[in-house]
């Protein structure tokens, strides 16, 4: 079993330093030490602080080695320096960084090959080389936000989604009430925000069968959706007036036609595609145009977690088998969302599908820390961020690694967000009827 888990853990580390090289070799120093967004960190910046994370977490708190670089520690401090500013540091420049960052690894994998996998919780089951793996792919994730952002011709290329066949679906489908497991105590990378698996109890609702597409979001701006107040909660409106929003980020509309920039490429908004790049405000107000609502995050992951028939919550909406290509979306393999209905072989025990991959779905809840809630292996990750400044999202994107995305998994951000790959499906209550009515 411990060799089995250095295995693991080897094969998440290995694949996340892998993409996180594609991000940064395929641009040039200067595009690496830009800023191409107020928004966004330097690429360079994401480079050097994956670098430092993994020798704080795995060569000196694991393998008790000795800090390499201890005076570059503020600079990679996330919380000490806003994204914004991040370019006036004396960061690494490129060629030192991605020495830092290799010289780091070489060391961890000795630290690896000689930690017992089992006993204090930070090692236990792996678990701090797989909080590390995480780590990257998210920073790698942010990084390919960057590369969204920046202007110029294209850097990556991709192939494109598989075309399943889509059967006709049913618009939505119904999700029975009653209670479920939510969150996890067993799954052994989880972060804290996950923990501990708790019962809910969630009356009955309809959840859309897919997240909403770009046809579907573009009946809604016909419809004058941006320009009726009454859609949008009252900061959403601010924000939209103040900034001259009218359709979801990247998109612009020429000669009758909605076109987007995607990764350097201009294209037509493709109708089948699940929208991507709204906020929270925008798939908010969407929903209230339709009638409906975003679900709770409770109601997602019942969704596509809960199994009727069993009686118990999966890992996956397809069950307990980490992902493969033919089950959703994930990893970068693809530079776009595919189309609505999807990887059928990845949908729940109820037929919703692409609840996995693809868009990160907005919900309507606050990000919040579960009954029993514990923060571990620092406060920083989750417990700072709790309250009602924060939206959840879940179920990942293309731009998410499966080793970061599980049925558990929480995502959070600012409702204002849309440079995020994030998009949406709604809900509605069930209709209960009373005791003995017709």
């Amino acid at each position: 079993m411990t060799d089995e888990l250095r295995r693991h853990a080897l094969d998440a580390l290995t694949r996340a330093r892998s993409r996180t090289a594609h991000l940064t070799s395929c641009v040039d120093d200067g595009e690496l030490t830009a800023q191409h967004s107020p928004l966004m960190s330097p690429l360079v910046w994401d480079l050097a602080h994956i670098g430092n994370q993994e020798e704080q977490w795995l060569l000196r708190a694991v393998g008790g080695r000795e800090a390499l670089r201890p005076e570059i520690d503020s600079l990679y401090d996330a919380f000490e320096h806003p994204r914004a500013a991040r370019p006036s540091l004396p960061l690494l420049a490129p060629a030192e960084a991605r020495g830092y960052a290799a010289d780091v690894r070489g060391r961890v994998l000795d630290v690896l090959e000689r930690t017992p996998l089992e006993g204090a919780p930070l090692v236990d089951a792996a678990f701090a080389f797989g909080m590390i793996a995480q780590h990257e792919q998210q920073h790698d994730e942010t990084m390919l936000i960057t590369h969204q952002l920046r202007k110029g011709p294209a850097a990556l290329a991709a192939p494109e989604p598989p075309l399943h066949p889509v059967e006709p679906l049913p618009a939505e489908v119904f999700v029975p009430g009653g209670p479920f497991t939510m969150g996890t105590s067993t799954e052994p990378w989880a972060l804290d925000n996950e923990r501990p698996a708790h019962r809910r109890d969630v009356p009955a609702f309809w959840i859309d069968t897919v997240p909403v597409t770009c046809g579907a979001y573009q009946a809604f701006i016909d419809d004058g959706g941006y320009t009726e107040r009454r859609w949008w909660a009252e900061e959403g409106w601010d924000q939209i007036r103040a900034h001259g929003i009218g359709a979801p980020l990247f998109w612009r509309r020429e000669d009758g036609v909605w076109l987007r920039r995607r990764f350097g490429v201009t294209e037509e908004v493709p109708a089948d595609e699940p929208v991507l790049h709204v906020s929270w405000y925008e798939a908010d107000a969407y929903a209230r145009w339709a009638g409906r609502r975003l679900p709770t995050e409770a109601e997602w992951e019942k969704a596509a977690r809960h199994d009727p028939e069993a009686g118990r919550s999966r890992r996956y909406p397809w069950g307990d088998d980490d992902p493969e290509p033919f089950h959703a979306n994930l990893g970068q393999r693809h530079l776009r969302p595919a189309r609505a209905g999807g990887y059928p072989r990845g949908a729940s025990p109820l037929g919703v599908r692409q609840l996995i991959g693809d868009v990160w779905e907005w919900t309507s809840s606050d990000f919040l820390p579960y009954p029993g809630f514990a923060a571990f292996p620092y406060r920083e990750y989750s417990e700072v961020f709790f309250g009602s400044a924060h939206k959840v999202l879940r179920g990942g994107s293309f731009a998410v690694d499966a080793v970061a995305c599980r049925g558990t998994f929480r995502n959070w951000d600012l409702p204002v967000r849309r440079q995020i790959f994030s998009g949406f499906r709604t809900a509605r209550d069930a209709e209960v009827r009373k005791a003995g009515a017709a």
